[in-house]
């Protein structure tokens, strides 16, 4: 897997997981040779765009007001 490969080549104490699905991310903890952990997971809900709750209006009406 090219990701784990450019982060070995790296030599990361730490690698992060950011919106890879259930096959990909069980494949690059495969490949992996540091620790792995994820911070945020690809859902349907979103469009398989996990970040977009954080700036969009449309996802996280609290956050943002209607001016």
């Amino acid at each position: 897997m090219v990701q784990a490969a450019v982060l070995i080549s790296e030599e990361l104490d730490l690698h992060f997981m950011v919106g890879l699905c259930i096959g990909h991310d069980i494949q690059f903890n495969m490949h992996s040779r540091a620790p792995t952990t994820t911070l945020i997971v690809k859902d349907r809900v979103t469009g398989h765009n996990p970040v977009i709750s954080l700036y969009s209006a449309y996802h996280h009406p609290r956050y943002w007001k209607e001016e």
